[in-house]
């Protein structure tokens, strides 16, 4: 591997690895310049090993997402709709909220994710309600919910402050933040495909808040659509510098764009190379943050599965429900298994162990031979 670094022109940043020395801004510019995918490669899979060895992690959660109706114009999106009414705009009551989880009484699940449009008509008590029943119906279950971009969005509509809404939600049951929304800090992006919604600043200090008062969360980057190379390295380093301040962000979550239903269908969507050298550097840059995900819904199976070579180490979950990305043309299962992914994990070589939100150890998922046929328990 010396000389596929040397020819590469990574055996500086190697160097820099071995002595503990952060990457800079110029390196994560070279590491996404690079053409020699495995010799990136190579590198993120130490950091990771460094970190987890062969670990993988899971968790059993299920994905709410009560409304898509918002008044967001996010080009990228063919999730939202503007109003109420309009072909496929929905919201649900709180008891058909409610009644997924009730649903499924049967599952030990240990998270509840949440993430919605912004609905411009809604009372806040629809929130706070929300998280209430679900404490009801399953107290143990973590409620991960609402992105910073809803934080901002309840704090403008309902007249509070960015820290009032989080204090209200927390008394309400909410115990951590999502990651979603953060696309790509870069103001250039923002203007052109999300103009309308909280923008980077904000994004990161509702994080800044939470983390102060004692919530996880996660931190996510959108790539493979008008960004630069330059702007990802940003967006990283960015994350990274709230890491060093607050040391709440759990995992950082790449998540590919999906042109198809929405305005910026034109484009192609990032290439399997892209995705993991997107991984791949994420674990370089990202030194502070503990863990990479693998976003299967949005990457699909296959290069999740690869992606645990290129610095990922977990899988996210079972999911269930999953409309977001499904809109936009995902053509991945809506919903996994815990065997199914521990199966996943153990043909790519790696170490399945399922989760909860806080990355406590829940179930250590044993294999036993029933006619040659590896089934996961």
């Amino acid at each position: 591997m010396d000389a596929r670094l040397r020819h590469a022109g990574l055996t500086a940043i190697r160097d820099k690895l071995d002595a503990g020395i952060r990457l800079s801004f110029d390196d994560g510019v070279q590491l996404f310049a690079c053409d020699d995918l495995q010799a990136i490669g190579w590198l993120a899979n130490r950091e990771r090993e460094k970190r987890h060895a062969g670990r993988t992690y899971y968790n059993y959660n299920l994905r709410l997402e009560a409304t898509n109706v918002c008044v967001a114009t996010c080009l990228f999106c063919s999730f939202s709709r503007l109003e109420p009414g309009a072909p496929q705009a929905y919201t649900m009551s709180l008891e058909e909220a409610w009644d997924k989880l009730r649903s499924r009484a049967n599952q030990p699940l240990t998270e509840v994710h949440v993430v919605n449009g912004l609905h411009p008509d809604l009372p806040f008590s629809y929130y706070t309600e929300l998280l209430q029943g679900l404490k009801v119906i399953r107290p143990e279950v973590h409620l991960k919910c609402f992105t910073a971009v809803e934080i901002a969005f309840f704090a403008d509509l309902y007249g509070k402050t960015d820290e009032q809404v989080l204090r209200e939600l927390m008394e309400a049951g909410l115990d951590s933040l999502p990651g979603g929304g953060a696309e790509v800090f870069a103001e250039r992006v923002r203007r052109k495909i999300c103009h309308d919604k909280c923008g980077a600043d904000r994004y990161l200090d509702i994080h800044r808040i939470a983390h102060r008062l004692g919530m996880r969360s996660n931190v996510t980057m959108l790539y493979g659509h008008i960004e630069t190379m330059e702007e990802r390295v940003d967006h990283m380093l960015r994350c990274r510098a709230l890491q060093d301040e607050t040391g709440g962000f759990q995992a950082f979550i790449p998540l590919a764009f999906h042109p198809e239903n929405n305005q910026m269908r034109k484009l192609p969507p990032p290439t399997g190379t892209d995705t993991l050298k997107v991984h791949a550097v994420a674990r370089l840059m990202l030194d502070n943050i503990p863990h990479v995900k693998a976003f299967w819904i949005a990457t699909g199976l296959d290069l999740a599965q690869l992606a645990l070579w290129y610095g990922a180490d977990d899988l996210d979950g079972t999911v269930q429900e999953e409309k977001i990305y499904h809109m936009a043309g995902s053509n991945t299962p809506e919903a996994m298994t815990t065997a199914g992914i521990a199966r996943l994990v153990r043909a790519a070589g790696r170490e399945p162990l399922e989760r909860d939100t806080l990355y406590n150890i829940v179930n250590v998922p044993q294999v036993v031979e029933n006619q040659g046929v590896s089934v996961g328990l």
